[in-house]
């Protein structure tokens, strides 16, 4: 997924489901996208999150 694509789709799924989006990067270098409370991986993997309720 594009970096593009994986913003785009982190900030419609944390409108919708008003849960804090993590995108991390994939251990094939590859973008994702979870709910933060799913997210178990590295920190450090981690590229942003998005939190529907910050201004």
């Amino acid at each position: 997924m594009s970096s593009a694509d994986a913003q785009a789709f982190a900030l419609s799924l944390a409108k919708t489901l008003m849960v804090v989006i993590v995108i991390f990067r994939a251990g094939d270098g590859s973008l994702s996208v979870v709910p933060a409370d799913e997210f178990d991986g590295d920190a450090s993997q981690i590229v942003r999150e998005i939190d529907p309720f910050a201004r």
